[in-house]
């Protein structure tokens, strides 16, 4: 339970009046106050009994040196200032001075000081006071009065009424003792305890208690015996028969005095090496038989007349021994640490005391035919059962490894898998597998089929397939390729491989001029001036269509012109058309279709004939009639190949013949361009 701070207090002061010491304090509380006030009370305590011990030993002893010198703790410091203060207050009582200290001596001081100095006498113990001269009474002057005095108002001043300490409250006083002194039921006299009756002294076993003024002291119950006397403080104190005269030693001997008695030494010394007896002879010392070993290791002592010699001893060593360093005794000889090797390979020496004995290092056996350690072949012994792949056998042991592609484990015996991507064995890619790796290549490139670790590029435009890779020309770069087009003409197509043909017309990068009609073929253009005929027109409906350009002349006549009128020709047309180069030329190619432009008549009225008239060049090219969608239609066709570049005008006419008769009569004139590339 917590304790109050007065409890607390209580048991600290209880703590120093048992013990004399502050420094092991029970724990009595967790509380931290309660601690430092039990510690506090404590040690003010031991102070107060420090104090009043200081007291008690300046009117006892008169001095305090004797007890000081004994300690240096705080509780020491006390004593000395209580004890010194006191006799101060004594001397100044002697010598008939005022009772009035020194303010500069503190307020402690100041207390003890008129305490001892017997300003009020009842309250100091009359087996001191009565051996002090009486005080003759000082007159004191009016100007000493009217200086300032910082005890004027201290109830304690002088001492106060309390007999021995006083402490001032104020309003009040409260009196104190000495330890070993308690306050009367008057609240001002102290009286002695006597510790021997109350049980409260600490004598042992065959002491018996004294009791004193505020203390006692334990007297020995037996005597210490002969040669010994008994002191105040019950100790046995050695009795110095020389210095008393008590001894009975003879003229011509010396007395010495010893504890507990006394030797009587004759006058006459002896020489070195002999020693006297009770009677005074000189007899010789045998230094052989001291314990210290008068000579060196290795030697004997022989004693002599007042003296000793040394003789050397050479004993005689057996098999398998040798003298030591000192040459005083045998030591075994170690055969096992010569470099000679007694036991031989693959044997361990071991030494014994004046022998050895052989036995066989780990990893070997003892033949008995030839009485020889032959090596244990362990990895015979112990088939697949040491290492996991491959065991090697030495002298005495045997090594693990293993086969190409695993590692050694820490164990010395497993194996692990190599990762040999590690080191970078392959020149592009590596993929590490159980025991081994394998090497593998990036896009566009293959392995090398001679190392299996080298990467190679593929060439892609000369693989069988590299024709059909690029539609021009293929350039083979390291792990792909790039596809080329003519250098005029043509820009590749979006999927990087085609090439595509430049409208050079529609993009109007040609340089015909604005008289001339700019026609696209396949890699270039061609800048044509077709102008009408005399007697013809050029029709707004030119057509535009893809690979051809057509412009139209219709007849427009005079009026009057019948020449013009009577003409058959309509219509003369101008076409351009681009050709590819059929490289592999297997059956004829249609490349126009003319249209009639009236509808067919009947078989027996009228015929539509078509021919070509002009520019069919080693007839690479013929017309036939071909009837479609009710209407008649020369088909033209490629018949032979051509091999550009090549430029040809066909002249193609379409007859409507009636009885015999041309009727009608349409001309078109067709420019045909074959290109050197067609793609």
């Amino acid at each position: 339970a917590d304790l109050s701070v007065e409890e607390c207090c209580d048991k600290g002061v209880e703590w120093a009046n048992e013990n004399r010491i502050c420094a092991s304090l029970p724990l009595i509380s967790e509380s931290r106050e309660c601690s430092m006030t039990q510690e506090q009370c404590c040690r003010s305590q031991l102070e107060k009994q420090s104090c009043s011990d200081g007291v008690e030993f300046a009117n006892v002893r008169e001095e305090c040196d004797s007890h000081i010198a004994k300690n240096s703790t705080c509780e020491a410091e006390y004593f000395k200032t209580c004890c010194h203060c006191c006799l101060l207050g004594k001397t100044a009582q002697v010598q008939g001075q005022s009772c009035e200290p020194n303010p500069k001596t503190g307020y402690q001081c100041g207390i003890v000081f008129r305490a001892c100095c017997g300003k009020d006498q009842e309250g100091i113990d009359l087996s001191i006071r009565d051996y002090a001269p009486k005080k003759e009474p000082v007159e004191i002057s009016k100007e000493e009065l009217d200086q300032e005095d910082p005890y004027l108002h201290d109830g304690c001043r002088g001492g106060g009424p309390c007999s021995q300490q006083c402490r001032d409250t104020g309003s009040s006083y409260v009196c104190s003792c000495f330890v070993g002194y308690q306050l009367q039921p008057d609240g001002i006299t102290c009286e002695d305890i006597n510790e021997c009756i109350t049980g409260t002294h600490n004598c042992g076993i065959g002491q018996t208690c004294v009791n004193t003024l505020g203390s006692f002291r334990c007297q020995r119950d037996t005597s210490c015996g002969t040669g010994y006397e008994l002191t105040d403080d019950s100790r046995c104190k050695d009795i110095d028969e020389c210095e008393t005269g008590t001894h009975n030693c003879p003229p011509d001997f010396i007395c010495q005095n010893t504890p507990g008695s006394f030797r009587c030494r004759p006058k006459l010394q002896c020489m070195s090496g002999f020693i006297q007896d009770a009677l005074g002879n000189c007899i010789d010392i045998n230094e052989c038989l001291s314990t210290n070993m008068p000579c060196p290791a290795g030697q004997i002592c022989i004693n002599t007349d007042g003296s000793f010699t040394c003789q050397r001893i050479s004993p005689s060593c057996g098999r398998g021994y040798h003298l030591n360093e000192d040459g005083t005794r045998c030591v075994d000889v170690d055969e096992c640490s010569s470099s000679s090797q007694p036991c031989g390979e693959g044997h361990i020496c071991i030494n014994a005391p004046g022998n050895y004995r052989c036995e066989c290092k780990a990893g070997y056996t003892f033949d008995v035919i030839s009485r020889t350690c032959i090596d244990i072949n362990e990895c015979r012994r112990y088939p697949g059962r040491l290492c996991a792949h491959k065991c090697e056998n030495t002298p005495g042991s045997y090594y693990c490894t293993c086969t190409v592609g695993f590692k050694l484990s820490a164990d010395g015996r497993s194996c692990e898998d190599l990762n040999e991507c590690e080191s970078n064995p392959c020149s592009q890619e590596c993929a590490n597998v159980y025991g081994s790796y394998q090497c593998y290549c990036r896009r566009g490139f293959q392995l090398s089929d001679i190392d299996g670790i080298s990467c190679e590029d593929i060439d892609e435009c000369a693989l069988p397939t590299g024709g059909h890779i690029c539609s021009f020309r293929c350039i083979n770069t390291p792990g792909s390729f790039q596809c080329t087009c003519p250098s005029t003409g043509y820009r590749l197509a979006p999927n990087a491989r085609n090439c595509q043909d430049i409208d050079e017309c529609v993009a109007e990068s040609h340089n015909c001029s604005f008289n001339e009609t700019c026609f696209n073929i396949q890699g270039g253009f061609r800048c044509l001036s077709l102008e009408c005929p005399e007697n013809y027109r050029k029709s707004g409906d030119t057509v535009r269509l893809e690979k051809t350009d057509t412009i139209r002349c219709i007849k427009s006549c005079r009026p009057n012109d019948v020449s013009c009128l009577l003409d058959p020709v309509h219509t003369i047309s101008h076409t351009v058309i681009s050709l590819p180069t059929f490289r592999e030329f297997t059956r004829p190619e249609e490349i126009i279709f003319l249209r009639a432009i009236t509808p067919t008549y009947p078989a027996n009225q009228a015929d539509i004939i078509f021919d070509i008239t002009e520019g069919n060049l080693r007839d690479s090219f013929d017309i036939i009639k071909r009837y479609m969608d009710g209407m008649t239609v020369g088909v033209v066709r490629q018949v032979r190949p051509i091999i550009g570049p090549f430029h040809a005008i066909l002249k193609l006419e379409m007859n409507y013949v009636m009885g015999g008769v041309v009727s009608h009569r349409n001309i078109v004139n067709v420019h045909i361009f074959v290109s050197e590339y067609w793609f």
